[in-house]
């Protein structure tokens, strides 16, 4: 337990030119999950999430859309934060990087680069991909097939020449490489490490921070002609929402640097190269870690809007409940590697893991208290051996999934916890209970509440991952509210014999096909009209 210690974990902020998709809602899962086990293991937390508004392709986008950009940008994040509230994130702040804000902090982050000699003015020609609005260097591009360069992420790229403002990145480089080398651990998982260490030994040049050819983003300080780099920009989001210029503020005192900033693998050169290089040249601390994970395919195909098959969140939570979504989204794949969502992967982990073994256990646990033991927790006798082999596995588990859930290794935390499912499903077999109701009930007893204490430990460590579920279980192990922190893991607040149980009802509901629920139903009135006759 932290005992009130501060963390501070950021989504990117995502920009508003489209609707949100599967991408923005696994980074924000993962970032939710974290939240909420760190605020349950006793840290005071600090969760944000937003969007970004500023940049070429959003004024596209808002002409397109017939639009004036501060319109758009209105009606696009709301879209964002909407899908923030039915995905029930915890998000502590939602920022926009129109706000006054935001505004007040980049132009106090470019005056003091300023005030360090870290800007100068120049003018840039070069190739810039409106798409990612990030420049490229000729070495970096591609052919396509009608003979126009595209960027590393596929982007059109068009050559671009203007007056612009340049960050003294190259003076950077080695400075980088010995931050990197001292903080292992700031960029995660160790590939993507390999790779941005690979392309700053290739050698920085500066960077071009300024534009003139739009009108739509922050005005440089003193020089209207100039708008901010929407990156630049964007990134400042994070010191923005802890108070900054404000250094001295309880918020940014008590927040900065942030302990982990969540990223796809498409957006980490800008968050592990240019963000630290920006902070350490005005003399501000970097943030702690960056962590890139990997993107979706949808049924082994790329996810693409040509190809319809873009995955909407919502219709998923729809199709499947929120916490399966959730669930299987983190364990499916090991994080910060590709994943693929199909349809027939997700019902099998939902039939498979949630109901057949989890829900399983919680019902037939349950259901034989409630039958055999008036609707309490039954009176334990002396333990054996066995029962202390489970308890110790289900009161051990929360130092393992801490470790995993500390190197955002969702899925191996998540392993653990099945682990011990695992061992609970195997022992009830092994005691049969419902053997043990006529020929040993002390020993029934014992057996049913050591039990209910290892569900009680799996609802507890559940909670991050599957709320809702969790706290269902929770209600019907009658855990009082204020035992629900990860404070009360282990046997000191273990469930009190004797306790009145409510009536138990099922956790994780199997997923039943269309045409199976359609053929079941059917049944049951050819049944039910058969009766009747």
């Amino acid at each position: 337990m932290a005992d009130g210690a501060a963390f501070y974990v950021t989504t990117p902020i995502y920009y508003v030119n489209d609707v949100p998709h599967i991408g923005h809602m696994y980074t924000t899962l993962a970032c939710d999950v974290l939240a909420r086990f760190k605020r349950l293991d006793g840290y005071r937390v600090k969760f944000l999430t937003g969007t970004d508004e500023h940049g070429q392709k959003v004024e596209k986008a808002a002409a397109a859309a017939g639009l004036a950009p501060k319109a758009f940008t209105d009606r696009v994040s709301a879209n964002f934060r909407d899908l923030a509230a039915r995905m029930n994130f915890s998000n502590d702040d939602f920022i926009r990087t129109t706000e006054p804000r935001h505004l007040a902090a980049c132009q106090a982050l470019w005056q003091r680069l300023i005030a360090r000699g870290e800007i100068y003015l120049g003018s840039y020609a070069g190739w810039y991909a409106v798409r990612d609005e990030a420049f490229y260097a000729e070495s970096e591009l591609t052919r396509a097939a009608d003979g126009s360069r595209l960027a590393p992420s596929g982007a059109a790229v068009e050559w671009v020449e203007e007056p612009s403002y340049f960050f003294r990145l190259s003076a950077w480089q080695d400075r980088l490489l010995a931050f990197y080398e001292e903080h292992p651990d700031f960029i995660a998982p160790e590939t993507r490490r390999n790779e941005v260490v690979s392309f700053v030994r290739g050698g920085l040049q500066d960077l071009s921070i300024s534009r003139t050819t739009f009108r739509w983003g922050v005005p440089v300080p003193g020089d209207d002609a100039h708008i901010m780099y929407v990156w630049l920009d964007a990134l400042t989001n994070y010191i923005t929402a802890v108070g900054f210029p404000d250094v001295d503020g309880d918020d940014y005192q008590a927040f900065w640097p942030a302990d982990l900033h969540m990223v796809g693998k498409d957006i980490l050169r800008f968050h592990a190269v240019y963000w630290p290089a920006f902070l350490m040249a005005a003399e501000l601390e970097p943030p702690r870690r960056v962590f890139a994970h990997g993107w979706w395919t949808n049924e082994g195909q790329k996810i693409s809007k040509s190809l319809g098959n873009v995955i909407d969140p919502l219709t998923l939570v729809e199709t499947y409940g929120l916490d399966a979504v959730r669930y299987f989204m983190l364990r499916e794949v090991p994080f910060g590697a590709d994943g693929d969502f199909s349809h027939r992967a997700i019902v099998g982990r939902m039939n498979g893991d949630l109901a057949n073994d989890f829900g399983n256990l919680c019902q037939r646990v349950l259901s034989m208290i409630a039958r055999n033991c008036a609707g309490a927790l039954p009176q334990p006798g002396p333990y054996n051996g066995e029962d202390e082999t489970l308890l110790a596995a289900a009161y051990g588990l929360i130092e393992q999934v801490r470790a995993s859930v500390g190197n955002q290794a969702f899925h191996a935390a998540l392993t653990q916890i099945w682990s011990v499912v695992a061992d609970a499903n195997g022992y009830v077999d092994r005691q049969a209970p419902w053997a043990l109701r006529k020929s040993d009930p002390g020993r029934m007893n014992t057996v049913l509440y050591v039990l209910a204490e290892v569900i009680r430990q799996l609802g507890l460590v559940m909670q991050p991952f599957t709320p809702d579920a969790a706290a269902r279980l929770l209600d019907q192990l009658a855990v009082d509210a204020g035992q629900r922190t990860f404070a009360a893991l282990g046997p000191e607040a273990a469930l009190a014999p004797g306790a009145a149980l409510p009536r138990p009802a099922g956790i994780f509901p199997r997923f039943v096909e269309p045409a199976e629920a359609g053929a079941e139903a059917g049944a049951g009135n050819r049944s039910r009209s058969g009766k009747a006759r």
